[in-house]
């Protein structure tokens, strides 16, 4: 026999648990709705940094995966990589906010990449209680990439020039017959943003444009990226909340959208154009997210859709 007494402290924590089931049941439409969908979710920045953030993080996806959702995790990882050229005396430069990759270079991405960040995360995803599964872009030649070409105008002689990135690549086509092999499975995919050349070379990835092609290829339902910013804001620095796709492409034209928030939202806006139904921009600093983005009604960041 169980016996509780009854005091102020009680009714405290009775109330607390009434939160818990309020929300549980907030929650319940949106798992409903969700299971049997995939999601792919972009993983990176200050997120990835702060070890009871990637704790969460970690969490978050196997309550996802356990509700029925197939979430499938890109990662980016570009700290860790500069913090390991420097280590090695090797002197990074940055054109338009991508990485120049020599081929000395490219070899310490992928070390850093598909090694250590990789595995890093399967672990936290593992302990947490999933079945993560490490892959890169190599692996059954998931991501077919080809080089990345980008011109600049000279501003002088107005003359456009291109530049050569070395082994930055695009996404030329994702083998999502990969993804085949953990269907009806409780696996978790944790991909690394390399790819392999038609030459086999390997080529060095933007983590967000992977997950956009990666959420094309498999026909996911939503593509979720992970930012250092509470989402996309509107000219007088407020969150916009909710956007359909037309309302994000005439925000494009004014000068709300700037610096790194641009690839993300042309991530998110090809990707809906490819056929993911909708993209979320979020903070990857806020405790949970993933949870609070996906079965609240309010959410949190920037949700765009058709």
């Amino acid at each position: 026999m169980k016996i509780r007494k009854v005091d102020d402290k009680n009714i405290g924590e009775t109330k607390q648990w009434l939160r818990t089931a309020s929300t549980l049941m907030e929650a319940l439409p949106y798992l409903r709705a969700f299971s049997g969908h995939t999601f792919v979710i972009k993983y990176g920045g200050n997120a990835m940094g702060d070890d009871e953030l990637a704790s969460d993080f970690a969490r978050d996806v196997v309550l996802i995966k356990q509700v029925g959702v197939n979430p499938i995790v890109v990662h980016g990882g570009g700290p860790q990589i500069g913090q390991m050229l420097k280590r090695v005396n090797i002197q990074s430069e940055f054109v338009d906010g991508l990485r120049v990759t020599d081929q000395e270079s490219v070899d310490i991405v992928e070390m850093v990449l598909a090694g250590s960040i990789n595995k890093h995360i399967v672990t936290s995803i593992n302990e947490a209680g999933g079945k993560a599964i490490g892959l890169s872009g190599k692996d059954g030649r998931l991501i077919e990439a080809r080089k990345l070409r980008r011109t600049k105008r000279d501003p002088d002689s107005n003359i456009e020039k291109i530049l050569d990135l070395g082994y930055v690549g695009e996404p030329q086509k994702v083998n999502a017959d990969v993804f085949k092999i953990f269907e009806g499975s409780d696996a978790i995919p944790v991909i690394a943003p390399i790819g392999v050349g038609s030459n086999g070379k390997t080529y060095n990835i933007n983590a967000d444009t992977a997950a956009g092609a990666i959420a094309e290829a498999v026909n996911a339902s939503k593509l979720l990226m992970l930012t250092d910013i509470a989402g996309v804001m509107n000219g007088e620095g407020e969150l916009i909340s909710e956007m359909t796709r037309e309302e994000a492409n005439r925000l494009f034209k004014t000068s709300a959208i700037t610096g790194g928030m641009i690839p993300k939202l042309e991530t998110c806006l090809h990707a809906m154009e490819g056929g993911v139904e909708a993209a979320h921009i979020l903070d990857g600093r806020v405790p949970h997210v993933l949870l609070l983005e996906l079965f609240t009604q309010d959410g949190t960041g920037t949700k765009i859709t058709l």
